[in-house]
């Protein structure tokens, strides 16, 4: 296959999509910039405290091309791919490459279940490691750790003493503070109190950064779109 036809191949290749909007970023270490998110559709992991459930299934089928346009549109520098679990999708790959050669800072945020090795170097890997009571702890691939680079961040949801204690194992098993830029740890929304979470961590001196959703705090929280 020629250059020109591989070219032609992926600018045709799709994704299915739930939504793509600008809003600012409410997590990771980029919380508050404004941010891009290309949402895609279909996962196939079923957190109990889910907060886009609605992006399970279904979505829009768009070509690579379609979604460069339309970020595009939206004038921002700063890309986040989400979902849903945007791994699932054999095209993510091209289109964080694309979206690099278009001079975007590229996130992704995956609960790290597939491989992370297929994203292209410089891409910002946001792994969500799923704890106890998020009912798929089972399905963390933890060999994606050792894929981790020094930009990535790793990220801890929390909704009990017993996921805290599961994190904190981790952090230490794995030496995440010194692997990663960041590790992450918040509450699931309602289901733990912020302040429980971040005694813990003062009482264990954990090296990790506690994170709240802003956007949660600026918009309803069953807000899409933002």
């Amino acid at each position: 296959m020629g250059l020109g036809a591989h070219a032609t191949m992926e600018r045709s290749e799709t994704l299915q999509i739930a939504e793509i909007f600008k809003s600012i970023q409410g997590e990771s270490t980029w919380a508050g910039l404004p941010c891009v998110f290309v949402r895609t559709a279909g996962c196939n992991l079923r957190c109990v405290w889910c907060d886009t459930a609605y992006a399970r299934d279904g979505g829009t089928p768009m070509t690579v091309d379609e979604i460069l346009q339309r970020v595009r549109e939206l004038d921002c520098k700063l890309v986040e791919l989400t979902g849903g679990e945007p791994l699932l999708q054999a095209a993510t790959p091209v289109l964080a490459r694309r979206l690099q050669e278009a001079g975007h800072t590229v996130l992704v945020e995956t609960s790290g279940e597939r491989p992370i090795e297929v994203l292209p170097e410089g891409v910002i890997r946001i792994m969500d490691l799923k704890c106890p009571d998020s009912g798929e702890c089972e399905r963390n691939r933890l060999e994606n750790i050792r894929h981790l680079k020094r930009c990535d961040e790793v990220k801890f949801v929390l909704a009990s003493r017993r996921d805290y204690e599961w994190a904190r194992a981790q952090i230490a098993a794995h030496e995440l503070a010194a692997k990663v830029n960041a590790v992450l740890l918040s509450v699931a929304f309602g289901r733990l109190e912020p302040a429980q979470a971040v005694k813990w961590m003062l009482d264990d001196k954990l090296p990790a950064r506690f994170q709240l959703q802003a956007h949660k705090f600026i918009w309803p929280p069953e807000t899409k779109g933002v």
